[in-house]
């Protein structure tokens, strides 16, 4: 009797790529389907049903995972993951999303369950999932955070310079003082949009003041909070930049309510670019984090890695997605002194 084992020595591949195969997996390269339907048919392969249940335990089940779904993530952050996703992964899959700290524990996540993980990464408390994964063998790509594994497939957008760049669009517009709301602390965003704010302050040779930096939380609320909290002090900023369009949203709003005009009474600018930017009164300048095309290049780097033959080791890659400045109508130009 005629087995798989038999067809993966003739086709000169592994039992599970035959496997695959004969059930029709979208895994497979259609070139080698062929091939290996063309040698079972030519030796009147039978299947085995018993053993076929046993390869139909695969899922085709993709999860993708955040640091966290209510923390720091906002709607619209969630969203354009989701989506990007999503406009990859066709009907043969089905999708899986959760947040990381939602797990009581990893014991859930093994091959069977996924065959692979998008990992939409916004903190290194992530790296024992990470390590997790890599220790249970199952493919992954990390999006949205850099990380040192060179062995993983990693595609992160470039903060630092994002920040930098729109930081000197408000001192080549005469803004001297400049403060930041903060994401959350801890987060790999948080760190880099900081990092490139104080390096424009650097390059210009503007003081660094204390009561510019104020922590903020990710969301509108924080946002409104941090607002108020920079206009109280005795020097108030002539422009704030906000770590995410949530925040800089909730900022616009505290102005409103505060009695000021923007831009002309302060000017206000956010990061990330999401859909309500361009309908804020008045509209935000921004930075184009294309969060969107992260993930669907993410999903594509996975499924790559799908299709893959067993056994074939596939070198991890680190895909740096440029952040783009947005400019609109939130930035009101001072004379220059």
């Amino acid at each position: 009797m005629v087995t798989i084992k038999d067809i993966a020595k003739i086709a000169n591949v592994s039992h599970t790529t035959v496997s695959r195969a004969l059930n029709d997996s979208p895994l497979i390269k259609p070139g080698t389907k062929k091939k290996i339907l063309e040698i079972a048919a030519q030796l009147k392969y039978t299947p085995n049903y018993n053993a076929k249940s046993l390869v139909m335990q695969k899922s085709h089940t993709i999860g993708l995972f955040l640091t966290s779904i209510t923390n720091g993530t906002s709607s619209s952050f969630f969203v354009e993951t989701v989506k990007g996703v999503n406009s990859i992964i066709d009907q043969h899959y089905n999708l899986y999303v959760r947040g990381i700290e939602d797990l009581e524990d990893y014991t859930t996540i093994h091959n069977n369950r996924f065959e692979g993980i998008i990992l939409m990464s916004q903190s290194d408390v992530d790296d024992d999932f990470i390590d997790y994964l890599k220790e249970k063998e199952i493919p992954c790509v990390v999006l949205g955070r850099d990380i040192s594994d060179s062995s993983l497939t990693n595609i992160v957008s470039n903060d630092r310079d994002g920040a930098t760049q729109m930081v000197n669009h408000l001192i080549q517009k005469g803004h001297r003082s400049i403060a930041i709301v903060e994401g959350i602390k801890g987060f790999k965003s948080t760190m880099e949009r900081r990092e490139g704010y104080l390096k424009a302050l650097i390059d210009h040779q503007l003081p660094i003041k204390k009561e510019y930096i104020v922590q903020g939380n990710y969301d509108m609320e924080s946002g409104y909070k941090a607002f108020e909290k920079l206009i109280a002090l005795e020097e108030p900023p002539t422009a704030i930049f906000c770590s995410n369009d949530d925040m800089a949203i909730g900022a616009l709003n505290a102005a409103f309510a505060n009695g000021l005009i923007v831009p002309n009474d302060i000017s206000i600018v956010g990061f990330d670019d999401i859909e309500f930017a361009r309908y804020t009164n008045p509209s935000l300048t921004t930075v184009k984090r294309p969060i969107e095309k992260i993930s669907s290049l993410g999903a594509q780097k996975l499924l790559k890695l799908l299709e893959k033959e067993e056994n074939t080791e596939m070198p991890g890659e680190k895909i740096y997605v440029e952040t783009e400045l947005v400019i609109r109508r939130s930035v009101s130009p001072l004379p220059l002194s």
